[in-house]
């Protein structure tokens, strides 16, 4: 991808290159991720990180690493690196002299007079890693070592020398496979050259460190076992392909085919959007015929209910123009999630979300009859949950508003937590719930019969709303909405969670409540990153995310600028100004595509610092974001088109 630039005289800096994550992930739900010099940072780090059938399809990860070595007349170079405390070795990454992106991700190292190149792809439908190791120029023959690092252990934990472990091996063609836990997959590393082998020399490597984790202050320190090494020898122009596969071996005479055909299947990327385009595509996940939206690599979950319904039509249907996907994962999100959507969920407003998807949907071009009689009976049964006596978490109140409460829990998508503690609680009458509350019944009424038991019950709590909502969220002296109210009265702190009120299809505030909200929020939210969480003029404001786990929680939901919230930025902006609102929102998007070599290199990050300039933090890649993207370029291309 020529937008992808690196500063190739500091490759060798690792205060550079292990800032800069790479990213294969595929439909399977299998990921391999590493910084560009393949040192892992993060214990979520590793070469293949796979779903395990019988701990529940979370990923677990088989091989954290594979270090090469090259030996040439006798002297051995090793292109390996690992942190030990504060020590790197072998320090590998000296050699490197290029990294690109293009199609996959390679690294090319040079020795003296050695050129050796290696190239990583994932197998789009399959758990398995195919390496390509080039021997590009070389004086005389080499011979090629590799080390596998093996884990074994769920990607969000660590692992360390003891006695359950398996450490024998068994023969396979062309290579070896490994099993240390029972009920993991076999882990099969096999060579595309008959005349490699397999030498046993079993040991534990101690002590590996993650500096990510150690700068956070997280456990950051594991044991991984080395079973021996693999060998063949190279003349200069040779190429082989490695296989690292769970579950069976492969033909592994087939490996360079197996190689080039999934290279080919890539395709070019030519634009920005190309790659959003890649990278919905990559957050799709399918298992067992049952496709789920994946909410972040490397460790956030699959099939999670707000974060499918917001990032949905983003990547269905602006992405890839998939309706028939759009439907599928929606029916498969509505199978599974009836106990949130209907009784119970810590993100009370998760739910109403139901109908914004339905409505970008029709905004799409379905037919708002089709999408009423398939879907109108999950959102109807949403609405009655929420009246009296169904939810424990959250309720209608006479008033028409909706009241949510209970004991120490962050009842919104405003969740983080400090030693047990909400850091931002909010119970009460929250402003973006009930104009989520609001909208999502004026969708229902128009589209249910007018005549029917629900529409006469809903259209006299519609009316209860219109009278009640402004005057209980509008501060006229301050000229922007309340995040809160409770029975203490407003809480006034400048929260990105009013952007709902005045973008919605259905809005119960009134213009001039939009425009004196909107000048508020573009003056103290907004950045080319996202939306912050709350205003710099905020005594609780934390500006930028680093530190250990209390002080990153604390800027999580105080100050980090979230780029999911541009979208509803952008729908609020452009109902105001229309087409002349298409420049700037350009120019919130091009600053993202500036970001593309850093972080996750290619993917675009769950959150940012709110000051500038604005650093990437997070999972590398985020559902949605990549959403949030493409939605803001489908209103683009839909205003200028008008």
């Amino acid at each position: 991808m020529a937008f992808l630039k690196f500063n190739k005289s500091e490759l060798v800096n690792l205060s550079y290159s292990l800032k800069r994550e790479i990213l294969l992930a595929n439909k399977t739900g299998a990921f391999c991720s590493t910084s560009i010099v393949t040192c892992n940072t993060r214990r979520y780090h590793g070469l293949l990180a796979v779903p395990v059938d019988a701990f529940d399809g979370y990923r677990h990860l088989l091989l954290s690493s594979l270090d090469e070595s090259l030996t040439l007349r006798g002297k051995r170079f090793n292109l390996g690196i690992h942190c030990y405390g504060d020590i790197y070795e072998p320090r590998g990454h000296k050699y490197i002299v290029d990294f690109d992106a293009d199609p996959v991700p390679v690294v090319t190292y040079k020795i003296g007079e050695i050129v050796f190149r290696k190239r990583l792809v994932l197998n789009p439908d399959q758990d398995q890693l195919l390496i390509q190791y080039e021997l590009v120029k070389a004086p005389a023959k080499v011979k090629l070592e590799l080390k596998p690092f093996l884990a074994f252990r769920s990607v969000h934990g660590l692992t360390g020398e003891n006695d359950a472990a398996r450490t024998d091996f068994t023969a396979i063609q062309n290579g070896a496979a490994f099993c240390m836990y029972e009920g993991f997959p076999t882990l099969n590393l096999q060579l595309s050259s008959s005349q490699s082998a397999f030498k046993y020399n079993p040991v534990w490597y101690k002590g590996i460190t993650y500096s990510d984790e150690m700068r956070r202050g997280f456990d950051c320190r594991e044991d991984l076992w080395v079973p021996g090494t693999f060998e063949v020898e190279l003349h200069s122009g040779d190429a082989i392909v490695v296989a690292a596969t769970a579950g069976e071996p492969v033909n592994a005479t087939s490996l360079k085919r197996r190689f080039t055909a999934t290279v080919d299947k890539i395709g070019p990327i030519n634009s920005f959007h190309d790659q959003l385009v890649k990278q919905a595509d990559t957050l799709i996940r399918e298992d067992r015929g049952i496709k789920r939206i994946v909410a972040g690599y490397s460790w956030l979950y699959t099939g999670l209910l707000r974060e499918t319904l917001e990032s949905l039509a983003g990547l269905t249907l602006y992405g890839k123009n998939s309706p028939k996907e759009f439907e599928e994962i929606l029916d498969n999100l509505i199978a599974a999630e009836q106990g949130r959507l209907t009784r119970r969920t810590t993100q009370v407003e998760a739910p109403l979300f139901m109908a914004v998807t339905l409505q970008q949907y029709i905004a799409y071009g379905a037919a708002p009859k089709a999408v009423w009689e398939k879907y109108g009976p999950t959102l109807k049964a949403i609405l009655e949950s929420y009246l009296p006596g169904v939810r424990q978490e959250v309720a209608m109140q006479p008033n028409g508003l909706l009241w949510a409460q209970m004991d120490g829990v962050a009842l919104s998508w405003m969740n983080a937590y400090i030693n047990g503690r909400a850091v931002t609680e909010r119970a009460g009458y929250q402003v973006e719930t009930n104009a989520l509350w609001y909208n999502a019944i004026c969708f229902a009424l128009q589209n249910e019969r007018k005549s029917s038991s629900f529409a006469k019950k809903f259209s006299a709590i519609k009316e209860l709303i219109e009278k009640n909502y402004e005057p209980t969220f509008w501060n006229p002296s301050l000229g922007f909405l309340a995040d809160y109210v409770d029975n203490a009265g407003q809480h006034m702190e400048l929260r990105p969670n009013m952007l709902w009120p005045v973008s919605l299809d259905f809005r119960c505030v009134s213009d001039e409540v939009i425009t004196s909200v909107m000048r508020v929020v573009n003056a103290e939210l907004v950045t080319r990153r996202g939306i912050r969480t709350l205003s710099p003029r905020d005594v609780r404001y934390k500006g930028v995310y680093e530190g250990n786990q209390q002080e990153r929680d604390e800027a999580y939901m105080n100050g980090c600028a979230w780029p999911f919230l541009l979208s509803q930025y952008c729908y609020a902006s452009f109902n105001m100004m229309g087409k002349n609102f298409v420049k700037r929102a350009e120019w919130l998007t091009e600053g993202f595509y500036e970001d593309l070599s850093k972080h996750g290199v290619g993917c675009f990050s769950e959150l940012y610092d709110g000051d500038p300039p604005h650093e990437a933090h997070g999972a590398i890649s985020s559902a949605m974001t990549v959403a949030a993207l493409l939605n803001i370029n489908w209103l683009i291309a839909k205003y200028r088109e008008d």
